[in-house]
């Protein structure tokens, strides 16, 4: 991808991924999926996650998988809500670049 993403976006894009599961999801399937959308590396976002988490956008737990503990982030109610807030302004501001994009005017 040509464009820069900031670390606002890419919050965005990894709440709307963490979201999808009800129940959380772990960290390597966060990577590939977001991976579908953006190129990213796991060592960027990772840094992401703890924050989110910090933030108390995430929380996380931990869940034995094939004798190993396989770290899982979740949702929380204050990360729904800033996901929407994510939603709200990313629509209108992909409206405003797809009209300068089509050469319309900005109202």
């Amino acid at each position: 991808m040509v464009f820069n993403t900031g670390a606002a976006l890419l919050d965005a894009i990894v709440l709307a991924v963490v979201s999808k599961e009800e129940d959380g999801t772990y960290g390597y399937k966060i990577t590939q999926d977001v991976r579908k959308a953006i190129e990213v590396s796991e060592s960027t976002l990772y840094p992401v996650l703890r924050r989110l988490q910090k933030d108390d956008c995430l929380e996380v737990y931990d869940v034995e998988c094939g004798g190993r503990n396989r770290r899982y982030y979740k949702i929380t109610d204050r990360g729904s809500a800033q996901l929407n807030l994510y939603k709200t302004e990313w629509g209108h501001y992909s409206s405003k670049i797809s009209l300068l994009f089509s050469g319309e005017e900005i109202i």
